[in-house]
């Protein structure tokens, strides 16, 4: 992806719109960091209970049908999947 082209504070607010308005602290963070944070959170299911928690294929999947239901541009859905690809490679 290339990151020079990346709004990445503008998909930190869609990010939060499309994952139920989710306030993601961005303390001493760029809105970049946060987000991959919050991804990788979403993809390890960590924002659920120990005993419900769902594995990250389930999750990944998840994500996906979301992001491409979602109301936000192309633009945005496919640097969300990129994203969510990446963040699967690295945490596979």
């Amino acid at each position: 992806m290339e990151k020079e082209n990346v709004n990445y504070q503008q998909l930190l607010e869609e990010y939060r719109s499309i994952w139920n308005n989710r306030l993601l602290t961005a303390k001493d963070q760029t809105s970049e960091e946060t987000l991959i944070q919050a991804i990788k959170r979403e993809l390890l299911d960590e924002n659920s209970h120990p005993r419900i928690r769902k594995d990250k294929y389930e999750k990944f999947y998840s994500a996906v049908k979301r992001v491409t239901a979602s109301q936000i541009s192309n633009e945005s859905k496919v640097k969300f999947i990129e994203m969510h690809i990446e963040m699967m490679e690295e945490i596979s």
